[in-house]
């Protein structure tokens, strides 16, 4: 069994994936700042380091004698500025690969998305062909595309490095979904054209069973896209999502041309936008395929909010 080391361990992503592997016997060591999230990991019953991302000295020694390093921390609020962005994901990136690479880490396995393509045209059956967008007006997008690029060339003979991409990461505790569910009952929330777009979106295990097999079966210097195989019209998926947490407010719909006045990018490209993913090369590569079906994933979330209420 392998020693394993996150970064972003105590998030929604994070602490599935340090189930995922304590529960195949892996030790993992989880970086944290605070005592909350140092008590959150310990709870999951992996050890907590210490330290600050930005500062690679803080915790580059704890990462020695891993197996991989999994990136998953990064500045989540698209609505962030963009020197927030800059400090947490680029330079927290460039920090954890720099400790990964001192601590001899032979393999080092970040956590992308599919924002990091986005500058304004929708996504429509794209692979990963497709090129970063550095130059995206939208910061967070920007900043996800720098952040794996310094990765991807980061990759060399003895320090491999792999990207994965989940899209629109849902299941039990979803910050994303929980976030558009808080906008709806506080009236913030509007389809855009009316929301009917086909979209790619990634169960929250599907894309942890993306980052292990990165690890285990990634070519170096490479990228995948990771989804649930499933497409969906997010008008209906949303809904779906709307009625299990109990959203009881009508929800009104805006046309593309409101919109753009009003909803700021990347959420008005996210939620106004199709957003298509080939996933071939993750199936070819990494012998990847969904391990939570869309109906099993509904239920957990039904149940999961089920208990949260009783």
């Amino acid at each position: 069994m392998a020693r394993t080391f996150v970064t972003g361990g105590s998030g929604f992503i994070g602490q599935v994936l340090v189930r995922r592997l304590l529960g195949a016997g892996h030790s993992v060591a989880v970086l944290v700042r605070s005592e909350a999230s140092a008590a959150k990991v310990a709870a999951l019953g992996a050890e907590p380091v210490r330290g600050e991302l930005t500062d690679p000295l803080t915790w580059r020694d704890d990462a020695a004698g891993s197996e991989v390093v999994f990136h998953l921390a990064a500045e989540t609020d698209v609505s962030a500025d963009r020197e927030r962005h800059e400090l947490v994901t680029v330079r927290g990136t460039q920090a954890a690969l720099d400790a990964a690479r001192y601590a001899r880490v032979p393999r080092f396995v970040h956590c992308g998305s599919e924002a990091a393509l986005l500058a304004g045209a929708p996504l429509v059956d794209v692979d990963e062909t497709a090129p970063l967008r550095p130059d995206s007006e939208a910061a967070y997008s920007a900043v996800k595309a720098v952040a794996e690029k310094i990765v991807l060339d980061a990759n060399t003979t003895d320090f491999a490095t792999v990207s994965i991409r989940p899209r629109f990461v849902w299941g039990p505790d979803s910050f994303l979904v929980e976030g558009l569910v808080a906008a709806a009952k506080a009236g913030q929330f509007a389809w855009i054209d009316g929301g009917r777009h086909t979209t790619d979106v990634t169960y929250v295990e599907n894309a942890v069973e993306g980052l292990v097999l990165g690890w285990q079966r990634g070519r170096p210097g490479q990228a995948y896209f990771i989804t649930d195989r499933h497409r969906v019209a997010l008008r209906e998926f949303l809904e779906t999502q709307f009625e299990i947490y109990g959203v009881d407010v009508p929800i009104p719909d805006v046309d593309a041309e409101t919109a753009a006045g009003e909803v700021p990018v990347p959420a008005r490209w996210f939620l106004g936008q199709q957003c298509t993913l080939r996933t071939d090369k993750a199936v070819s590569e990494l012998g990847y395929e969904p391990v939570v079906k869309h109906a099993a994933g509904l239920d957990a979330v039904r149940n999961s909010v089920a208990l949260s209420r009783a």
